[in-house]
């Protein structure tokens, strides 16, 4: 079932199969910001990774001597939400365990995810509660897909990257699709980065972030871009397609992270993990803006 938020100039649309984003449209510009998943390229459009955010060594953690297997970024973008609220400008999504998720995950959990249209925003939020006796250790995230280039005239390479504030930031490269801690270096986020496609070559570009913090893909020959801003969320993911040239970039705001080389697999100890104790809440957001 398709949800649709929308005011005089913006509309989304907003599925409950994986409380995925679909469309975020100019109505005024007929202008689609959000990629329309061709599975010839990359069949999701703005997938909601929980719980776990990249991949696992091997697909496997344990929890105490038990051993499970999850998928890359989790079940949550594959299940129903059950749409809880619903107004002309906001909606609320939810997910909660059953007994196929805990094959997968033993845990007891509520994910509601939060969505709100304020003028040309987009706010998503992620609030999580924990409703057993029993520790919850979680990761969540975003990986929402972009348009590029954004204005259908121009081309991928007319458009670069660009952070706020403008600061170098630690980079974590990619090995084998776990986070090798140890050739990690300095990533040059102090400058504009020319967005190419051969700038995914190695697979994503990750960076640890603190504070408030935007990630923008803008071109000097259009005045219409998309921003993804936040505070305080510890990782940030830009990835695209490669070696296949797909046009569109993604801007991945992450409360966790992918199994790092080394890992014991032991879940708890999992870099970037997030821990909740019983009746504990766990709430952050980002903010897609478009212009």
């Amino acid at each position: 079932m398709k949800v649709t938020l929308e005011n005089t100039r913006y509309q989304v649309q907003i599925d409950t199969l994986g409380a995925e984003i679909h469309h975020f449209l100019d109505k005024e510009n007929a202008l689609e910001y959000m990629w329309q998943a061709d599975p010839t390229h990359w069949g999701r459009h703005a997938p909601i990774l929980f719980p776990i955010v990249g991949t696992l060594k091997h697909n496997e953690y344990k929890v105490g001597e038990e051993v499970y297997t999850l998928p890359r970024h989790g079940f949550a973008r594959d299940q129903e939400f059950q749409v809880m609220e619903c107004t002309e400008q906001h909606a609320r999504f939810r997910l909660t365990d059953t007994a196929e998720t805990k094959k997968m995950y033993p845990f007891a959990f509520c994910l509601d995810v939060l969505y709100t249209l304020v003028d040309n925003q987009l706010t998503v939020q992620y609030h999580i509660e924990n409703p057993s006796q029993q520790t919850l250790h979680f990761s969540v995230g975003g990986h929402p897909a972009f348009n590029v280039p954004v204005d259908p005239s121009l081309a991928f390479e007319d458009y670069y990257l660009v952070s706020e504030p403008l600061k170098s930031r630690t980079f974590l490269p990619l090995k084998d699709d776990l986070i090798d801690l140890e050739h990690k270096t300095l990533g040059q986020t102090n400058t504009t980065i020319d967005l190419t496609h051969d700038l995914f070559k190695e697979d994503a570009l990750i960076f640890e972030t603190k504070g408030k913090t935007a990630f923008s893909i803008r071109s000097d020959s259009s005045p219409h871009g998309v921003t993804v801003s936040y505070t305080d969320l510890p990782y940030f993911g830009v990835w695209s397609t490669s070696p296949v040239e797909s046009n569109f970039v993604c801007l991945e705001p992450w409360a966790g992270i992918a199994d790092t080389v080394d890992t014991t697999g032991d879940f708890s100890k999992k870099l970037g993990i997030q821990t909740l104790a019983h009746d504990e809440v766990f709430d952050t957001s980002y903010t897609i803006s478009v212009y």
